[in-house]
């Protein structure tokens, strides 16, 4: 898995920062880019995406309300919140409605960016593996149910 290209979605209504960041980390990364929350929603129901970046100020819908509207249906992809603006309330809803793994202030740093993402990839790949484990865990535990309830029937 070190050598798979994690599969980011950068969402930004400024052409500009999306071309920017794509020229930036499309050598390292896999890049999915959408000028609105509705073309990220697009892009999710296409492809699987491990780490969604997403500006707070955008036309339609904020960052923080694309993150939350997607969060029942797309609940692994690691969050992080772009914004340009110092808006402390909108930090702590994204915290707790967006469940945003980490906030960045815009212009992002190319090294500090890169770095979130490492980390950001950690903690998917350790939800996974916990996923997975208690996936195997409940199999586990209903194949036990099942000879304890043939020793008891018989």
């Amino acid at each position: 898995m070190s050598d798979k290209k994690i599969d980011i979605l950068y969402v930004d209504d400024e052409e500009n920062n999306l071309i920017s960041f794509k020229a930036t980390f499309r050598l390292k990364y896999n890049i999915s880019i959408a000028l609105s929350a509705a073309a990220a929603i697009k892009v999710l129901e296409k492809k699987p995406i491990e780490i969604i970046i997403t500006d707070q100020r955008m036309p339609n819908m904020t960052g923080i309300e694309f993150l939350e509207n997607i969060l029942e249906k797309y609940p692994d992809p690691i969050r992080i919140l772009l914004t340009g603006y110092a808006d402390m309330n909108a930090v702590i809803d994204a915290v707790n409605k967006g469940k945003i793994f980490h906030y960045l202030s815009k212009p992002w740093s190319e090294n500090e960016l890169d770095e979130t993402i490492r980390k950001a990839f950690e903690v998917y790949k350790a939800n996974k593996q916990i996923k997975e484990m208690n996936s195997k865990l409940a199999v586990s535990n209903d194949q036990l149910e099942f000879l304890l309830r043939q020793k008891l029937l018989s």
